[in-house]
């Protein structure tokens, strides 16, 4: 009798699915392990940077309670980091080495053009873009970087406000101070908003509040401060507003009280465009601009939507469709009730 083939051939199957390179089991399972291992590496990386920036030396426990790691976890990457060159022990914690740093701002850079693309092109929400970025950052290339940079228009922040690195490593530095430091009755601009914590972020987003906006105190105890957008009046707990971060307008720039956002137009009413908000750059600026958005042409509502996203706006005798996150960024100066929408021109 001959024994069959079978069981060999099966076996080998098994052997090859296991250990073939590149593409086995085993060779997958190892990549794996790679990229969870770079990711954490990187992570630690950006947040010992950011401790940097604020004048500290991450510590473990800052380490572990950032990454959701066991402190014994932390110590054994950042053991590995030393070795590397990555890290250095600094006075009460660890600082980054100049290959540290350089790797560090690299993925600071990707994770703020990754949220200004899924911003400008994607058309993401402010709330879901950091997540997104956390992601995506990972994986991104320098020269992959360059061509997003040029694509984008080279922006100079993020849609948070945070300054994007450069790719040689220069980082502009934030010269502002919390909202809930600035003097009342002088005008700010909104420059800056902490994206951490969620909750907080939220309700800085529910008062529609974005970078390049002029605010003014108008009063403030202990329990809230009550601030003017020039349009509305907004509501805002102390620590909500020391995650808003501004800096002195320009001279002659105050709050634009015969001006408000598109977004809030009602129907019916024409209005002449003034500006596009300086927090709106890049890509998505030239796209607004394309559609005839330009200092004092007219422009009007012609349809609301039921659920609100998006409406439709006739400018130069095309009717446009924006999103209320495209709509806030134009600033527009009512003028009267439109009588004939359809004649509204530049």
């Amino acid at each position: 009798m001959i024994d069959s083939p079978m069981p060999w051939l099966v076996l080998a199957t098994v052997v090859a699915l296991v250990y073939w390179p590149r593409v086995g089991l085993a060779a997958l399972l190892s990549s794996r392990r790679d990229r969870l291992r770079r990711e954490l590496v990187e992570d630690a990386l950006k947040h010992v940077l950011s401790w940097e920036q604020r004048g500290k030396a991450a510590t473990l426990e800052s380490l572990s309670g950032a990454m959701h790691a066991s402190p014994t976890t932390v110590l054994q990457l950042c053991t590995d980091m030393q070795k590397r060159g990555l890290l250095h022990v600094a006075p009460g914690g660890f600082g980054l080495t100049a290959k540290g740093e350089q790797l560090a701002l690299h993925v600071v850079r990707a994770h703020r053009l990754w949220e200004r693309y899924l911003a400008d092109d994607a058309g993401l929400p402010l709330d879901k873009l950091h997540q997104a970025a956390e992601k995506a950052e990972h994986g991104l290339s320098a020269d992959y970087l360059d061509e997003l940079d040029a694509h984008l228009g080279h922006p100079q922040s993020d849609p948070h406000g945070d300054p994007i690195p450069t790719r040689d490593g220069h980082l502009e530095q934030l010269h502002a101070v919390s909202l809930a430091e600035w003097p009342s009755d002088k005008s700010a601009r909104i420059v800056h908003m902490e994206d951490e914590p969620t909750v907080v972020f939220q309700q800085i987003l529910a008062a529609g509040l974005r970078p390049g906006m002029i605010v003014r105190i108008l009063d403030q105890d202990e329990e809230r401060l009550v601030i003017s957008d020039g349009v509305n009046e907004h509501r805002l707990a102390p620590a909500v507003a020391a995650n808003i971060h501004v800096h002195p307008t320009e001279v002659g720039q105050s709050l634009p009280r015969v001006a408000t956002s598109l977004a809030d137009l009602n129907k019916g009413v024409v209005a002449e465009v003034v500006e596009i908000d300086d927090a709106c750059r890049g890509f998505s600026r030239r796209r607004l601009m394309d559609l005839g958005l330009t200092p004092g042409a007219k422009v009007s509502v012609v349809l609301d939507n039921t659920f609100g996203d998006p409406r439709a706006f006739r400018i130069r005798d095309t009717t446009i469709a924006l999103r209320a996150e495209q709509a806030r960024l134009i600033w527009v100066r009512p003028l009267a009730p439109a009588a004939d929408r359809e004649g509204v021109a530049a």
